[in-house]
């Protein structure tokens, strides 16, 4: 049996904050939006491929991970995605947005015309903050 790995591009793109139950919780490295995104620990690449009852749990880690973003952030829209063109590992976006953010009302691909770094202190803060509040669900 083959250990799971993360696909090396979200690696590159993103900080690896930790695990739920069913999924990684890593953060896109631009900070102008929290985007984060879940990578559940399955071979199978499609979404709507996921046996029912894992799929209901892994939705249900992103509506937990949803509610940390509104809380944490202040956002007053989330933006949920299962794209995987460019990386074919099933990976989740979800996105807090608001209607001051960097490219509102368009969608954040193609759109975060600038890059903004988190610090080391911002990103320690939301990982302690996550792994203290968001729970997986059973």
């Amino acid at each position: 049996m083959s250990r799971f790995r993360i696909h090396p591009q979200l690696l590159v793109d993103c900080h690896v904050l930790g695990r739920l139950k069913h999924c990684h919780v890593l953060l896109h490295k631009n900070a102008l939006v929290p985007w984060f995104i879940l990578v559940p620990e399955t071979g199978v690449t499609e979404l709507l491929e996921v046996p029912a009852p894992l799929r209901e749990q892994i939705m249900g880690e992103c509506a937990a991970v949803a509610a940390f973003i509104k809380r944490r952030f202040h956002s007053t829209k989330i933006n949920l995605a299962a794209l995987g063109n460019l990386v074919p590992q099933l990976h989740l976006h979800v996105i807090g947005r608001s209607d001051n953010d960097a490219c509102w009302p368009r969608p954040v691909w193609g759109n975060l015309d600038t890059d903004k770094s988190y610090i080391t202190v911002e990103l320690e803060a939301i990982r302690e903050d996550l792994q203290q509040n968001v729970k997986s669900q059973e």
